[in-house]
């Protein structure tokens, strides 16, 4: 299959509207070609492409901060002389200076397919402020690693913040290309907007159900997005992000497993058996013991979960990881009822709402964790809903 960025460099009837325009390049380190060049490198190389200007999202061009909240600078690039301007940094979108230094911007990010994820949000930004500047946005696709399946609530209006782009679930299935054509019906932008499409990408189909499995390397789109189980996993496991319990930072296996000093694994994976099974269809859970590194426990011997994906039992419709993580913290919840479980800090630049609900763009989930009385069918009527109702929303946006 090719990729966005390798159809653009072998087709030249598609540079063709490139011609005489400044252009720009919005990426990270997993902006590589089919032969592992990064993008930026490639586009210069390129001697009918007039490049000026980079962009880099959260974590950076070259991917170098780990966390949250951790802010990247502006520089100038070293090989090629041209600025890269931070899109996490003093600001998240781009400002008036460097709306200046292209005519068409190039966006180049592997995305994993979840409304948290902040390369969906960097998109929508840039796509607004094309709009005020009368810029082009041209979307080079790669595939959605989680593929096409749907899952969790709705962002709830009030809730838009930089992991919330917009009434959207929590794994939405679409590629950024697609999400950039719904994002511009939505929200009724004025813009030049072209998407190069790959070839050959086969969401439905295994072993990948999403990454072309054999045909292409996985490079950490950020310093945590360590491999595919990872990207499967994560429309649950980033909620860790908003509680106590570690989930796997300063492992080798984050957003893969979550865990704590004072809980029994064991006890957690039987309860979340008990409480709703159906949840746990898909994948193999094993209990586990970590030490993290650093970040949240570090140091510290903990014992958790580990979500496997990877394994023959894997089964790509039938796995829910926003369910499954709900019902981890549900368990959790019912054999400890007083645990200190949801994180009070900061969130992506939200003060004044729990990192919980900034996550799932409302409340919903953590009152049914924290309701004695919930059951599954009450979370059930929560998202199902709301899944049904975004898969007929974003057909028409499909281009695969």
């Amino acid at each position: 299959m090719k990729f966005g960025i390798d159809r653009l460099l072998s087709e030249p009837e598609l540079r063709a509207a490139l011609k005489g325009r400044r252009v720009a390049l919005l990426g990270h380190p997993a902006s590589v070609t089919a032969d592992l060049t990064h993008s930026l490198d490639a586009l210069m190389a390129c001697p009918d492409l007039n490049v000026t200007a980079a962009f880099g999202p959260q974590h950076g061009m070259r991917g170098d901060l780990q966390d949250n909240m951790m802010e990247s600078p502006d520089f100038t690039d070293p090989r090629h002389g041209i600025p890269v301007f931070s899109l996490y940094g003093e600001v998240r979108r781009p400002s008036g200076q460097a709306m200046g230094t292209f005519d068409v911007l190039l966006v180049d990010m592997q995305d994993l397919g979840c409304r948290i994820y902040t390369f969906v949000t960097t998109l929508l930004y840039v796509l607004e402020e094309s709009a005020k500047h009368g810029k082009a946005v041209w979307v080079l696709d790669r595939p959605n690693p989680a593929g096409r399946p749907v899952e969790g609530t709705t962002l709830l209006p009030g809730w838009e913040s930089f992991v919330g782009a917009g009434p959207m679930p929590m794994r939405h299935g679409m590629t950024l290309g697609e999400m950039g054509r719904w994002f511009i019906d939505h929200f009724k932008l004025d813009v030049e907007y072209r998407v190069i499409e790959m070839e050959g990408w086969a969401p439905d189909q295994g072993p990948g159900f999403g990454w072309p499995i054999g045909q292409r390397s996985w490079i950490n789109p950020s310093p945590n997005a360590a491999n595919l189980s990872m990207a499967r996993a994560y429309a649950g496991t980033v909620m860790l992000e908003g509680t106590t319990l570690s989930e796997g930072r300063g492992t080798t296996r984050p957003l893969e497993l979550f865990g704590a000093p004072d809980i029994d694994a064991r006890a957690v994976i039987a309860e979340m058996q008990a409480f709703a099974p159906q949840w746990l269809q898909g994948c193999v859970l094993r209990d586990c013991w970590f030490e993290p590194t650093f970040h949240k426990h570090v140091g510290t011997l903990c014992n958790g979960v580990q979500i496997h994906v990877d394994d023959p039992a894997y089964d790509h419709a039938r796995f829910k990881p926003w369910r499954l993580q709900a019902l981890g913290f549900k368990a959790i919840r019912r054999l400890y009822p007083d645990y200190a479980l949801w994180r009070d800090f900061p969130y992506e630049y939200v003060f004044d709402k729990l990192a919980i609900d900034v996550i799932n763009g409302g409340p919903g989930l953590r009152e049914w964790v924290d309701d004695a009385a919930a059951t599954p069918a009450g979370l059930e009527a929560l998202a199902g809903p709301d899944e049904a109702a975004w898969v007929e929303l974003r057909r028409p946006y499909l281009l695969y």
